[in-house]
C-alpha cells in the first residue's frame, strides 16, 4: 500500500480500495468508528505549553546581559578615547601651559620687585608655587640613587654582588604569644583531611607573614578569624532566586558604569572631545594656536616690566 500526500486525491480503482479494507471485524469496526467521528484535536505538545515564569525571567536576564555588554563596550571605548586624547593633549599643549605658568610667576615677581607691596609679594610666591619644580634625584629614583650616586643596594645589584639583607624586625612578646597560640591551634598537622590541611596551610602562611612583620594587630585579627571558624557556604538558591540576584547585579553594574560615563563626559578632556567628536586633532591645533598667542602676550608684558 502506497502513501499519498495529504490533500492529494487518490487514483486507485475500486478493487484496490476493496483490497485495502481490513477483513478482521474489529478492524472494520475501528475504521467505521474513525470515519464516523471527526478528527479529535491532538494533545498539546511541550512547545504549546505556557512558558514557566523562570523561563521568562531567564530571558529577561539574557536581554539585560547583552544590553550591559554593549553599554560596557561603549563606555570602555569612550574611556580609551579620553585617555588617548589626554596623552596627546599633554604632549602637545603641556609645554605651553608650563611656559604660561612660568611667565605668570616671572611677571608677578617683577611686579613685586618694583612695588615692594606685601600683597604683590604674596601673589608672586603663590604664582611661583604653581610652577611645577623639577623633581630631585631622590624623587626620581627613590632609594636607589641619591645625590652621591647609586645607593649601596642598587650598586650591589648592578654588579651582581650580595645585597645587604633588609632590616630585621624583632617581634614583641605579645606577637610571640599570639603566634604560638595560632600555631598550636591551626597547625596543618592537625588536619583530618586534605581540604582541611589546605585551609590550614593557607592560614598559617598568613600568620607567618604577619609574625615576620611583627604586626600584632593583624595577629589579633587572625586569632578572631580562626575562632570564628571556616566560612560556611550559603544555602543554595532556587532557580528564581539566582535569576533575580543576577538581575540585581546587572542593575548595580549598569549604575556604576553610568557614573563612570558621567565622570568621563564631565571631565575636562571628555568635554573637549564632545566639542569636536569628528576632528579632535583640529581642536588641539586651535587650542595650541590660542596658547601661543597667550605666551606671546605674556612675554611682551614681561619684557615691558623688566626694561
Amino acid at each position: 500500500m502506497t502513501h499519498e500526500a495529504a490533500g492529494v486525491p487518490t487514483t486507485r480503482n475500486d478493487e484496490d480500495r476493496q483490497d485495502d479494507v481490513p477483513q478482521d471485524s474489529d478492524d472494520v469496526h475501528a475504521v467505521q468508528h474513525n470515519e464516523a467521528e471527526p478528527d479529535a484535536p491532538e494533545p498539546a505538545g511541550p512547545e504549546d505549553a505556557e512558558p514557566r515564569p523562570e523561563a521568562r525571567l531567564a530571558r529577561a536576564v539574557q536581554v539585560a546581559e547583552q544590553a550591559l555588554i554593549e553599554f560596557e563596550i561603549a563606555v570602555e571605548t569612550f574611556r580609551v578615547e579620553v585617555e588617548n586624547f589626554s596623552r596627546l593633549h599633554h604632549q602637545k599643549l603641556g609645554p605651553m601651559y608650563a611656559r604660561l605658568d612660568e611667565l605668570d610667576a616671572l611677571i608677578a615677581e617683577a611686579r613685586a620687585a618694583k612695588t615692594g607691596d606685601p600683597e604683590d609679594e604674596r601673589k608672586a610666591r603663590e604664582a611661583r608655587a604653581v610652577v611645577m619644580p623639577m623633581p630631585g634625584v631622590d624623587e626620581l629614583f627613590h632609594d636607589w640613587m641619591d645625590t652621591d650616586g647609586l645607593s649601596p643596594e642598587a650598586a650591589a645589584m648592578l654588579t651582581e654582588q650580595p645585597v645587604r639583607p633588609p632590616k630585621r624586625v624583632r617581634p614583641s612578646e605579645e606577637a610571640r604569644r599570639l603566634y604560638r597560640e595560632l600555631a598550636r591551634k591551626a597547625h596543618p598537622d592537625l588536619a583530618q583531611d586534605e581540604v582541611e590541611r589546605q585551609r590550614r596551610d593557607e592560614f598559617i602562611a598568613r600568620v607567618n607573614a604577619a609574625y615576620g612583620r611583627g604586626d600584632v594587630e593583624l595577629l589579633k585579627e587572625l586569632v578572631a578569624e580562626w575562632e570564628a571558624g571556616p566560612v560556611q557556604p550559603p544555602d543554595p538558591l532556587s532557580e528564581s532566586e539566582e535569576l533575580y540576584a543576577r538581575l540585581e547585579w546587572l542593575s548595580r553594574r549598569k549604575e556604576l558604569l553610568t557614573v563612570l560615563a558621567k565622570e568621563l563626559e564631565d571631565g575636562a578632556i571628555g568635554s573637549m572631545l564632545r566639542m569636536a567628536p569628528d576632528d579632535p586633532d583640529q581642536l588641539l591645533e586651535d587650542i595650541a594656536e590660542q596658547l601661543l598667542g597667550e605666551v606671546s602676550r605674556r612675554e611682551a608684558e614681561l619684557a615691558e616690566m623688566t626694561r
